[in-house]
């Protein structure tokens, strides 16, 4: 029922030795037995069929001076089936450390949640909750202090915080950086047992919210931005009847507008009026001479 449960399942695993393929009786120290053979039915190994033929040479009454293989070969080909299922299980690894490195890489910038599940001198790797991914935090991550790691104890010692990173303990990240090719995982810390991380005096928390903020008015911007140049280009030009009409009221605007007054501001003469004067002028001019 502990939630760390998996995570001590796997550091249990991999502090035992791994497995070998030897022809005498060792036991087996998972199961608690004294006598132990390899048995993986409905599975077949080459090393099941080498436990089989054993056990039907037995029941035909054979001893071990008769059997078909000897001690020798025996250990020989433990030897081989040690090896080929460390290449199985290499091949399978690295076949999931792609899966699981294909998976992340469209995760970048998401938060989980984790515990530390190993440490060295140069960070500590994440195991994610419930996904069971791995990561690296690396120490030149942490920037909020400088942290020594200590062997005896399993830990990263903060110099000034005193922050402690110890197995186990819970902590939220996130995807930084998916490397596919070299199957590589780099985590940032944001939370450490609940508490976030100061950086620079200033908390981690609100600095991502407010970089969320940022990154929605540049999209809101982009948006806008976008939605008049769409409206630009999907304008549609004037037809040809269109541009007929516009020219016409044009001209007709032309005709009818009224023509300017002089400048001096004085109403122009007609014809009629300068023909009137200048009758008037002759007449006076033929009376003086009678």
């Amino acid at each position: 029922d502990r939630p760390d449960f998996a995570q001590i399942e796997i550091m249990v695993l991999r502090s035992m030795s791994q497995a070998i393929y030897i022809p005498e009786n060792r036991g087996h120290f998972g199961l608690a037995l004294e006598h132990y053979a390899h048995f993986t039915s409905p599975i077949r190994r080459y090393p099941d069929l080498l436990v089989h033929r054993a056990i039907r040479h037995q029941l035909q009454g054979g001893t071990r001076d008769n059997y078909r293989y000897s001690a020798e070969s025996m250990v020989e080909k433990g030897k081989h089936c040690s090896m080929t299922e460390r290449r199985a299980d290499e091949a399978t690894r690295d076949a999931m450390d792609f899966l699981k490195c294909e998976f992340m890489s469209h995760r970048i910038g998401e938060t989980f949640t984790g515990r530390i599940a190993n440490i060295t001198n140069f960070g500590f790797f994440v195991t994610l909750d419930d996904i069971y991914i791995d990561g690296l935090v690396h120490v030149s991550a942490l920037t909020n202090d400088y942290y020594h790691y200590s062997a005896e104890t399993f830990t990263l010692n903060g110099e000034r915080s005193g922050t402690r990173f110890a197995l186990m303990d819970a902590v939220e990240i996130q995807v930084a950086k998916v490397d596919i090719e070299e199957r590589k995982i780099d985590f940032e810390l944001l939370a450490h047992k609940g508490k976030w991380l100061a950086e620079n005096g200033k908390d981690k928390k609100p600095a991502k919210k407010a970089a969320k903020a940022i990154a929605g008015k540049a999209a809101k911007a982009a948006d806008k931005k976008t939605t008049k140049i769409t409206a630009k280009k999907t304008a549609a030009p004037p037809t040809k009847a269109e541009k007929r009409e516009q020219s016409a009221q044009k001209k007709t605007a032309k005709t009818a507008a009224p023509k300017k007054a002089a400048k001096s501001g004085k109403p122009k003469a007609t014809k009629a009026k300068k023909t009137a004067a200048a009758t008037t002028a002759t007449k006076s001019r033929k009376t003086k001479k009678s």
